[in-house]
């Protein structure tokens, strides 16, 4: 007797990309040609439109990865979501548009010491363009560059936010930003592709394991223009300047939260939504 362990890795069927329903949704209206124009317009349209947001793991909500729940959310809710599906979404519209693209994984770095290993639970894209590697990531929260890096090392690259650059330690890549005068670890890279399959594993431990950051933090983040980043974190909302410099807010109520979100973020819950933080009072179990 043989015994089939093979499975889908999603129940729902797999759905072409509406590509004019997405750029409606990030406000792209902008070339359609495979350019480098065209790859810094999206990744700009789509940070400052689309934001970061870990909400449904805090509501017990399953995060799904095949491209009809991803459009759904994204586009069509007009949520946000976290790296598999901002850069999941990202890389479908490019390869929908004929970019040659790959997805690269990748392990966080913000937040802790370049020597600690951390879960190799973050997606980046590579694209291959004009006889260059680019490097393009609409889904490391509040950092998310608002264009493409070429993939060269040690050479600062200014974008319409934080300048950026790659450096190489050993086999070893790290994607940097200038924070205050400060190069700072964003995450680290070896350039391994990321399949599917992949993605659903890292997926799952970073919407369900009891000690991931995506269960203990509320993490709400989007580009504006000028440089400007909004951030809500735990029960602290920010608007960071250009410069760096943030005026920061206390948020004192679940209704104020709700209130935020749709406000500067164009997400829309209804109090009822049983939302659970521990690191926020109001919102603890």
């Amino acid at each position: 007797m043989s015994l089939n362990i093979s499975a889908p890795v999603s129940d729902l069927p797999e759905a072409p990309l509406d590509l004019d329903a997405y750029f409606s949704r990030i406000a792209y209206t902008g070339s359609r040609e495979v350019s480098v124009e065209t790859l810094h317009g999206i990744v700009e349209r789509h940070v400052l439109t689309i934001p970061f947001e870990n909400l449904d793991p805090l509501m017990q909500r399953p995060v799904r990865l095949d491209s009809a729940s991803i459009q759904q959310k994204l586009i069509h809710d007009r949520r946000g979501g976290y790296c598999f599906e901002q850069n999941g979404l990202l890389l479908l519209a490019l390869e929908t548009l004929g970019f040659e693209v790959r997805p690269l994984s990748a392990r966080v770095k913000i937040g802790y010491p370049r020597e600690q290993v951390t879960p190799r639970t973050h997606l980046i894209v590579r694209i291959e363009l004009e006889g260059m590697s680019w490097l393009a990531d609409v889904g490391v929260g509040g950092l998310s560059p608002t264009a493409a890096l070429r993939l060269v090392t040690d050479e600062p690259q200014p974008t319409p936010h934080e300048t950026r650059r790659i450096v190489k330690s050993g086999s070893l890549y790290y994607h940097q930003a200038l924070l205050q005068g400060e190069w700072q670890d964003l995450y680290e890279m070896t350039l391994e592709e990321m399949p599917l399959i992949d993605r659903e594993v890292a997926n799952w431990f970073t919407s369900t394991h009891p000690g991931s950051r995506f269960r203990n933090l509320l993490m709400v983040s989007r580009a504006a223009p000028d440089g400007v980043r909004l951030t809500m974190l735990n029960d602290e909302f920010s608007i960071r300047d250009a410069n760096g410099v943030a005026k920061k807010h206390l948020i004192g109520s679940k209704q104020e939260m709700l209130d935020l979100l749709a406000e500067h973020f164009g997400v829309n819950l209804s109090p009822d939504d049983p939302i659970v933080c521990p690191a926020v009072p109001w919102l603890a179990e």
